[in-house]
């Protein structure tokens, strides 16, 4: 089915509303063909007390995927109302990487409970795997996958690919005695071999494995890279512990950018939309908090020309352009800036002649703009000097925000702070006070 479940969430909250049989046969035929991760986005769409009656719909084998596909205070309003035997049905289906992408929003005792119905393999793959923090690739290595000992020939890859082969599967691997990683070995070139031809003669030599500390959004970038839909993860001795597939990667990358989103607001990519008033509130106030300080420092540089602004009110009509014009070319260089480093783009190297070119870009725009708009102000106002003072706090203000958006985002990143999350706040703050400082400024030493 679509993807777009709006329409589906408005069957189940009118079906809980009417109680009539049409809308739940209607309803139950729709809930038939979810998919798990259709599943997460609908009950994370419902408002709680609907989320916990569709919850008891979802097929039991689809339990856990769903839930690992869920965000985890969505996740845990769920889990929090499930009885004991359920969590223990529940918590017995989990694989150690489900248990592991569920770990860091789960209490212990429920962590407890789902290694106690493991195996012993599957308790070291979760104890491997919980070696590494939640930005290493080695956390969430995907155990299955197709290995043979270095030795085995084309022969032994066929009988092994006669079995069940894990989705998202081009190549095998090699190992040696030990375990240690041995090669690569592409699937299509065991096709039409001779069977008594050692795999290692159909290694591929650049296939390079994932070093288990490499961090995610590096390996998303590696593996977009590859000529494989799936990576080898090794640790750092050289040992095989898994894969990660192309379909990993997507989910990398959409979950950094929901990430970055999310954070652009002061909130978090778990934050539940029907979470409770007090939870949400506490954790947009700190934002608010942030955003108060730069809105006073702006505050602060305008009431440094009090005088100025009851002389002429004209000013105070026409502050909100400079700032706006500001705001939105500095935006411009920003988003290309942070672009550039997050693909690697950006060094020392060729950072001045960048800083040059978007001071021309902004010279350029400011020159052209101050012209239109202090036409326009001087034409409105019917005075010729109020033109020709937006028109210059226009021009320098726009270059300023070049200036600014190509330094803070770099600065920032040398400080090892994401420039995505923080970078337009500080701008804007920027191009306001240059803004009303310098229109200000101006309209004092010249209109006063």
């Amino acid at each position: 089915m679509s993807d777009d479940i709006g329409p589906l969430v408005d069957l189940i909250v009118n079906s809980e509303e009417s109680g009539t049989d049409f809308d739940k046969e209607a309803l139950q035929d729709q809930l038939e063909d979810l998919e798990y991760d259709q599943w997460a986005l609908l009950l994370e769409a419902l408002p709680t007390e609907e989320r916990l009656s569709q919850w008891q719909l979802v097929p039991v084998e689809m339990q856990a995927e769903v839930l690992v596909d869920m965000r985890s205070d969505a996740r845990l309003s769920i889990i929090n109302t499930l009885p004991s035997d359920m969590l223990e049905q529940l918590f017995g289906r989990l694989s150690p990487e489900d248990l592991i992408e569920l770990s860091d929003s789960l209490p212990e005792h429920l962590i407890d409970l789902a290694l106690q119905q493991m195996n012993q393999k599957q308790r070291q793959f979760f104890e491997h795997s919980s070696q590494y923090n939640d930005n290493q690739i080695g956390r969430y290595a995907d155990h299955n996958l197709l290995i043979l000992p270095q030795n085995a020939k084309v022969y032994d890859a066929l009988r092994l690919l006669r079995r069940d082969i894990p989705e998202c599967t081009d190549a095998l691997f090699l190992t040696d005695r030990a375990g240690r990683y041995a090669g690569t070995v592409p699937l299509h070139s065991t096709f039409g071999s001779p069977g008594h031809i050692p795999l290692v003669e159909l290694l591929d030599e650049d296939a390079e494995p994932l070093a288990a500390e490499t961090s995610l959004e590096e390996s998303a970038e590696i593996q977009e890279k590859s000529d494989y839909v799936l990576l080898p993860i090794v640790d750092a001795k050289g040992m095989l512990i898994g894969r990660m597939t192309i379909k990993d990667g997507f989910q990398i990358l959409r979950e950094t950018h929901d990430a970055e989103q999310m954070a652009r607001a002061g909130l978090s990519e778990d934050e539940d939309l029907f979470s409770p008033v007090w939870k949400s509130s506490m954790r947009r106030a700190t934002w608010l908090g942030i955003n108060l300080l730069t809105a006073f420092l702006a505050s602060w540089a305008i009431g440094l020309f009090e005088a100025t602004l009851q002389q002429v009110v004209a000013l105070a009509v026409l502050m909100p352009i400079v700032a706006s014009m500001g705001g939105i070319a500095g935006s411009q260089t920003l988003t290309l800036i942070i672009r550039g480093i997050a693909l690697g783009q950006i060094s020392r190297g060729n950072l001045s002649p960048l800083l040059i070119k978007e001071l021309s870009v902004g010279g350029f725009n400011g020159i052209l703009w101050a012209f239109a708009i202090g036409g326009i102000v001087a034409y409105w106002f019917s005075d010729m000097m109020i033109g020709i003072v937006i028109a210059a706090a226009i021009a320098i203000n726009i270059v300023a925000a070049a200036f600014s958006g190509v330094l803070i985002p770099v600065l920032l990143d040398k400080m090892k702070i994401d420039p995505a999350l923080s970078g337009s706040v500080i701008l804007t703050t920027v191009t306001d006070v240059v803004g009303f400082v310098t229109f200000l400024g101006l309209g004092t030493l010249f209109l006063l």
